[in-house]
């Protein structure tokens, strides 16, 4: 199975998912690389205001941020490969990297419907 990290740009927090105004993209990512972690994929994602080496460490990431600066961000390598830069990918380009099913990185919403009465 691949390995996939992710080089986010400076978050407030691991996953970007805090504060008044969430972003929708960052909490789809959140919950796509937490469902893939429970399915035993080895994904990571690396914050360059709390994580920096990872950024300097990995010769691909710091290449693009030097000719690109953080408009290159977020980067995504699969197997150490750049795979998409500027963007997180999308849930079909995980399923594909990863070979689970893209209904199986999408969170279950709970219908109100289906809660029971009180």
């Amino acid at each position: 199975m691949a390995k996939i990290e992710i080089f986010d740009p400076a978050l407030c927090c691991p996953t970007g998912v805090c504060g008044p105004h969430v972003d929708p993209e960052l909490t789809r990512i959140a919950n796509a690389v937490f469902l893939l972690e429970k399915k035993g994929v080895d994904i990571k994602r690396y914050n360059l205001g709390n994580e920096p080496q990872f950024f300097v460490d990995e010769k691909e990431v710091q290449k693009l941020l030097e000719e690109q600066g953080i408009d290159a961000l977020p980067v995504v390598l699969v197997d150490k490969q750049v795979q998409k830069i500027g963007g997180y990918p999308s849930n079909q380009e995980l399923a594909t990297w990863t070979g689970i099913q893209k209904t199986e990185i999408v969170k279950k919403e709970t219908k109100t419907k289906d809660l029971p009465l009180l």
